[in-house]
């Protein structure tokens, strides 16, 4: 199933040991540095063996006599990608099916890479791309090879929708119109590009039609998309169908729409839904982009020339041919464009996944003066969605509901990587088991370990293991004040809005080192029913002026796009100080304004919580505490005797103790131990057992004992006592 797919699979403690997920990018060097997509390896697999295929082999220089070595590797996503291929593969297919064929693949330049499609992990759907190789290559296309020319940026890149794929110019014919149009009968029409003695056949640079290539939806089969199609729909019945109507009223009927979105949202499917019975003629943004200045400029003359006289000019992606920092052809594209709105009846849609990387241009009056968003699908929306994916699929009895409130973040293409991730382990089981092939439950949560959204596809996440909130020893008010203020907000929307009240804004956890601030946090994260952006509040500043306001800006768009989300500032005091204190030119002054004007400026912060944790609770701006803000101030202190028993009982609770250890008894004796001494101590033991023993079977008091010589209190009484101050001022106040 790996074979040529560009899928290396280790042992799951590489994976650990490397802080790797499954389906995130892995570095190897044999005798040659290459990348790879990396998962699991099958159960009885060594620790020290990694599956490659020949290709991958080769790519790293693997001979009989080479050690693997593995790492990980930083990947961006490949803006132009050029490749060579045999004269068959680069006449025979376009840049937007060997996209789809290469989509999710990491790669580094003079990498051999196969056209079969990865296939397998998020955002790898690739029927499409399957069914139109086919039809251009032949049977054969399964054995073709490419080599990776060059990349942009330079490195192990991963390619993804908005990446630019093109052949070498040495070995490839110049690119062609990539238009494709259906007419209203939606069969494919190439009447514009008929050759004398095939009347009817295309050209071979031309892409597969349309309608082969996607297969288009009705409308009642989107889901949570109803306003924007009813919308879009009523845009193109006055533009293109009663144009009169608006001409009598002194309106032009010219009409462009910029539609927006997380990538794998369904922007360009709903729109070819909404057009089914239109004239549509479709650009791929990234394919035409990749074109030199030229060819690009009269390929989006070939598409205007097959819409002319009331079709739909669909340019998928537009960010790549029509970037913030225009290019000279820019500016000729843009023409075009508009006379072809004004005067030749072309209704312009446009789709993009980054708005700030389009022209500004493009959302002009005279252009694409209309917007739509495609939002990130709310809970109700991916339970509707899961129903309809898994409506015609096998199925057990299933909790849909649970799946959808642990998917933050996942737009349409994650659930459909989820489902079929899904299928995989459920046709692994019935395999092995010889049963009936049958979706269940426990194969969705299983893939839900596995997919991570597009959304947060190369963002920080927290690490949060199997944690739990009832893991967490004692700290009873901490979890009650962060399950009010982040879980409830979620599980009882309607509460909040029946009582006329917004959710609280965000919560300051604040007490000495190692007190659990951080520990609950993961907890909290491990409900999996909120995506987590975690940051250390000094990661944010930058020398570069501007460069730490924008990333702050960052950060909260980010949480934006996958909400509802909590974003986790830790050593926040670090970001944002006192101000009018700092040395720095005014660079903190100006990082604390933009994290206010976040928290509580003119744009609602809705779905989002800020969490922030400090041992410094006085070194932090007055302002970011007032309500609106962090107005929730939680003190974590120190455990007490209860508290600390509770803690070595959690923590202890995977440990095989003997009965001689008193976790009650061992509580009263460690006065001024943090929660993070405790665990230590725990696991200090553990490891006492087996330098007495490698067969020990058992921590016993006499391990206990010797761990509490390596083990000591780590808090300062001076900074306890200085944050209790601080707590006992807050209360009075």
């Amino acid at each position: 199933m790996d074979s040529r797919r560009g899928v290396v699979r280790v042992h799951p403690e590489v994976l650990s040991a490397l802080g790797l997920r499954e389906w995130d990018a892995i570095g190897l060097y044999g005798t040659r540095a290459t990348a790879a997509v990396v998962a699991r390896s099958p159960e009885g697999t060594a620790p020290r063996v990694a599956l490659l295929d020949d290709v991958t082999l080769s790519n790293a220089g693997i001979r009989e006599d080479t050690t693997l070595v593995v790492h990980p590797v930083p990947v961006q996503t490949a803006r132009r990608l050029v490749l060579s291929g045999s004269a068959l593969t680069t006449t025979s297919i376009d840049p937007a099916t060997l996209r789809q064929a290469l989509l999710g693949k990491v790669l580094t330049v003079g990498d051999t890479v196969s056209l079969l499609p990865r296939d397998l992990g998020p955002g790898t759907s690739s029927s499409a791309a399957t069914q139109a190789l086919r039809l251009a290559v032949g049977i054969t296309w399964t054995s073709e090879l490419l080599t990776v020319v060059s990349t942009e940026p330079a490195g192990a890149v991963s390619v993804q929708p908005n990446s630019a794929l093109s052949w070498d110019s040495t070995s490839a014919p110049s690119p062609k119109g990539l238009t494709r149009a259906v007419n209203t009968a939606g069969q494919p029409n190439f009447s514009s590009r008929e050759t004398p003695g095939r009347r009817n056949d295309p050209d071979p640079a031309v892409p597969a039609p349309l309608a082969e290539r996607k297969a288009t939806l009705s409308v009642g089969d989107l889901v949570g998309v109803s306003d924007q199609v009813s919308k879009l729909t009523d845009w193109l019945s006055l533009a293109l169908d009663e144009p009169e109507l608006l001409a009598s009223l002194g309106a032009s009927p010219r009409l462009g729409v910029l539609v927006t979105g997380p990538a794998g949202a369904g922007k360009a499917t709903m729109v070819r839904a909404v057009c089914a019975q239109r004239n549509l003629v479709e650009l791929d943004g990234p394919g035409t982009g990749a074109l030199e200045a030229g060819s690009r400029a009269e390929t989006v003359s070939q598409a205007i020339n097959a819409a002319a006289g009331g079709g739909v000019l669909l340019i998928t992606e537009v960010d790549a041919l029509l970037p913030a920092e225009p290019e000279p052809v820019s500016s000729l594209i843009l023409s075009r464009l508009r006379r072809a709105i004004s005067d030749d009846q072309v209704v312009l849609i446009v789709t993009t996944a980054h708005p700030d990387a389009v022209d500004r241009r493009v959302r002009g009056q005279d252009l694409c003066d209309r917007e739509l968003t495609v939002a990130l699908p709310g809970s109700a929306t991916r339970r509707a969605l899961l129903d309809h994916l898994l409506r015609d699929v096998p199925t057990s009895e299933l909790d849909l509901e649970a799946v959808a409130l642990r998917t933050p973040g996942f737009v349409a293409a994650d659930l459909m990587a989820l489902r079929r991730e899904a299928a995989l382990r459920a046709a692994s089981r019935a395999s092995k088991d010889s049963t009936e092939a049958m979706i269940e439950q426990r194969d969705l949560l299983g893939a839900l370990e596995v997919i991570r959204p597009l959304s947060r596809s190369g963002t920080e996440e927290l690490s949060i293991g199997g944690l739990t909130l009832e893991d967490v020893g004692d700290m009873v008010e901490t979890k009650q004040a962060l399950t009010e203020t982040v879980l409830w907000p979620l599980r009882h929307p309607d509460t909040f809005k029946r009582l006329g009240v917004d959710p609280p804004r965000g919560v300051l956890l604040y007490g000495p080192p190692g007190c659990g601030k951080t520990f609950v946090v993961r907890a909290l994260a491990s409900s999996g029913q909120l995506s987590v952006h975690a940051v250390k509040g000094s990661e944010l500043m930058d020398k570069w002026v501007g460069s730490s306001e924008k990333a702050v800006r960052d950060l909260f768009q980010r949480a934006r796009n996958t909400a509802p989300s909590l974003v986790f500032l830790d050593e926040i005091d670090a970001l944002v100080p006192r101000r009018g204190q700092s040395t720095d030119s005014g660079v903190g002054d100006k990082v604390v304004a933009a994290l206010l004007t976040e928290l509580d400026g003119a744009e609602p912060l809705r779905d989002v919580v800020v969490l922030g944790a400090t041992n410094r609770p006085e070194l932090i701006d007055p302002a970011v505490l007032r309500p609106g803000r962090l107005e929730r101030l939680v003190f974590v202190p120190p455990p007490d005797s209860e508290a600390r028993a509770a803690i070595l009982r959690a923590a202890g609770s995977s440990i095989p103790l003997a009965d001689d250890v008193d976790l009650d008894a061992l509580a009263d004796e460690l006065d001024g131990y943090s929660a993070a001494d405790c665990a230590a101590l725990l696991r200090e033991s553990a490891l006492a057992a087996m330098r007495r023993s490698m067969d020990a079977t058992d921590v016993t008091a006499e391990d206990v004992a010797t761990a509490r010589k390596a083990v000591r209190p780590s808090l300062d009484p001076e900074q306890v006592s200085s944050i209790k101050a601080f707590a006992d001022r807050r209360a009075a106040e």
